[in-house]
């Protein structure tokens, strides 16, 4: 493998990582490996530390193919809890409001899913990392301030309904959708279309593109491949190779 000129490893991302968590991994085992100080690792598509699954690493100038890789169509498992809402849309805050639930049956959700199946208007969360005035929605938010995005113009190809535990107000979907698409912010959606609010309690990203997490490493089986794959080297960095 030739990590310099450009490789791409897919990576099952763990839950609680960030999507920097990751490259900043498997850039130190590069480093040492390649006996460098600096070396280029990006990847294509950020997850949130609390979502799992597809995320793709480039190396060397194989970055330049980010924007490319990226492009590519997502697909999703989300778990969604109705009747409560939190001011990140998931897991990472307190529930801060709670709503009716009774009405809310399979048949009512199969007839409101379709509202956002198509090219739609979707407001990103205030815990984001879009940009208003220069600094991050994110930080701002976390900060208490009262964070303003406008909507943002996507495609959401699928949505099917998996499964409804009325029990417990739980639903998980299949989506299908292009880059930008935020789950977080189609759940909070979803919620206010059944009369309620919604939440996400989990979410793994199955599908970018061509590449679906059966073609994905985990993070120590990247590192490990790194560590003993041959590896082709600049002349000069051969030796230095061979008394690693």
């Amino acid at each position: 493998m030739d990590f310099i000129t450009g490789e791409i490893l897919y990576v099952d991302k763990p839950l609680e990582w960030t999507s920097f968590d990751v490259v900043k991994r498997l850039r130190g085992v590069l480093l040492h490996r390649l006996h460098r100080k600096k070396m280029k690792v990006g990847h294509a598509g950020t997850l949130d530390p609390l979502a799992t699954g597809v995320m793709i690493v480039v190396t060397g100038r194989a970055t330049k193919q980010i924007e490319t890789l990226q492009a590519g169509v997502k697909e999703y498992v989300a778990t969604i809890k109705l009747g409560a809402t939190t001011p990140s849309f998931d897991l990472e805050t307190e529930i801060d409001a709670t709503y009716p639930t009774s009405h809310i049956t399979r048949e009512l959700i199969e007839q409101k899913l379709p509202l956002f199946v198509g090219r739609i208007e979707q407001v990103p969360p205030s815990f984001s990392a879009c940009k208003v005035d220069g600094k991050r929605a994110y930080n701002m938010a976390r900060k208490g301030h009262d964070v303003q995005l406008k909507p943002k113009v996507l495609v959401i190809d699928t949505i099917e309904l998996v499964d409804f535990d009325a029990d417990e107000m739980t639903l998980t979907l299949r989506i299908v959708c292009s880059k930008g698409t935020y789950i977080r912010a189609l759940a909070r959606d979803i919620g206010q279309a059944l009369d309620s609010g919604g939440h996400l309690t989990a979410l793994r990203r199955t599908r970018v593109g061509d590449v679906g997490i059966a073609d994905c490493l985990t993070i120590e089986q990247a590192a490990e491949l790194i560590r003993t794959t041959d590896i082709e080297l600049p002349d000069e960095e051969k030796d230095l190779d061979k008394k690693d």
